[in-house]
């Protein structure tokens, strides 16, 4: 006899990081997933559509494009008119009449899965801001979340952020006691904030080429007898120590290209470097670099300048760019080690992710980006170059997500 999936809410799902490594565990249905950036949501829809075998209706409906922190509107529908226009009514119109209670067509939600945007947790988004982010609206999303886990009591949920969580301070406390009482308050248990360190995984213990430290907080509903303990050993359990993914086991087969002397225009665009072979692969063109940028990746990589200390590479920026900056722009990757962490700052440059390859010259390609945080080659990201990068940087690895997935399904138990 089939087993029943379990099923879960998506919410802040991105382009579906989360959403995509939980179906791919195959123990998983998906409900709902909530987002509020269209390309994301474009994304999300055609990978549904793509891959996961519903109709262009259906995937119009499950992912709800809707501002989160809306979240009574988001719940139980009755938007305003001001809502109606400004979240395409034409494409939700259940969701509208029932919020996403409705999407759950009566089925108990299992779980709640997401992770609210992690600027104003990051360690280096505080240190940029006059205020450590202290007065960032984003410090309270998690309140949201809050209020879907207590609308729809599932067994158990799952709070993915950066390890910044642990420190940041909003309001001078400390914002993991601010998350513990708040799951504590609607019956829900988490690690106490004393033992979160032990909540923070690598995704490149999950066959994910990437070093990429997320807190990976779980709760499950008191009155269910979950052992949390237990989910957090099955995940555990699901670490690939012996299957360390490289830079080179993700994008080293991908097609080449070699940079142009000199630019050229191609379908109006400037164009700087040209695919070594007729192989076609969609979202693998790399960005437009001028004949300075060009140079200097392939000084950067000769002359090992990842190895070097900090004033050497301070001194080495200022010297080509004429500038007097403390910080240094560039970083290659490198073939025999896992990807640093894939950041949403690609949609600005990606001068901190030169490819390793000197002769290449350039920053990697929006495929790239997708292979390094483990999303599968025929996965589409819809929208601008620049949207693409965001997207894939904001991500959570489905990879990882996967194997929590799995783990958390060894425990929960289905009615």
């Amino acid at each position: 006899m089939k087993k029943e999936k379990l099923t879960f809410i998506d919410l802040f799902a991105g382009c579906g990081g989360l959403s995509e490594g939980f179906l791919a565990s195959e123990n998983f249905e998906g409900l709902a997933h909530v987002e509020w950036e269209m390309p994301m949501v474009n994304t999300l829809r055609k990978r549904l559509t793509d891959k996961w075998n519903h109709t262009e209706e259906d995937a119009r409906k499950q992912v709800v494009y809707f501002d989160i922190q809306l979240t009574e509107e988001l719940l139980e529908g009755s938007w305003n008119e001001e809502t109606k226009l400004k979240y395409e009514p034409n494409n939700h119109p259940s969701i509208i009449h029932g919020g996403i209670a409705s999407l759950a067509q009566g089925k108990q939600v299992d779980l709640i899965i997401g992770g609210p945007p992690c600027q104003a947790y990051s360690i280096a988004g505080r240190a940029q801001d006059k205020n450590s982010m202290k007065d960032d609206y984003r410090n309270y999303l998690f309140e949201s979340f809050v209020k879907v886990v207590d609308f729809f009591k599932p067994q158990a949920f799952v709070f993915e952020n950066v390890p910044g969580l642990l420190s940041a301070k909003p309001g001078n406390k400390l914002v993991t006691e601010r998350i513990y009482e708040a799951f504590e308050a609607i019956g829900y248990e988490i690690r106490k904030p004393a033992l979160m360190q032990k909540s923070v995984y690598s995704a490149n213990d999950f066959n994910t080429p990437q070093k990429r430290r997320r807190i990976i907080i779980v709760g499950v509903k008191k009155d269910k007898n979950i052992d949390l303990e237990g989910i957090y050993s099955a995940i555990d359990s699901e670490k690939k120590e012996n299957s360390k993914m490289t830079v080179k086991t993700a994008i080293g087969t991908l097609p080449q290209f070699t940079p142009l002397k000199t630019a050229i225009k191609k379908d109006g665009k400037n164009v700087s470097h040209l695919a070594n072979t007729k192989e076609q692969v969609s979202l693998h063109t790399p960005r437009f670099h001028n004949t300075r940028d060009v140079n200097l990746f392939k000084r950067w990589i000769r002359e090992k300048m990842n190895s070097k200390t900090s004033p050497e590479k301070i001194s080495f920026y200022n010297n080509i760019m004429n500038k007097n900056s403390n910080h240094a722009k560039y970083r290659n990757l490198e073939w025999d080690k896992p990807s640093p962490t894939i950041v949403a700052h690609l949609y600005k440059d990606g001068l901190m992710f030169i490819h390793p390859d000197e002769e290449q010259a350039r920053s990697i390609t929006i495929r790239e980006a997708g292979c390094l945080q483990s999303f599968p080659k025929d996965f589409e990201f819809v929208g601008s170059m620049g949207s693409c990068y965001k997207m894939i940087g904001n991500a959570v690895p489905p990879q990882m997500a996967e194997c929590i997935a799995i783990g958390i399904s060894k425990v929960l138990n289905k009615g």
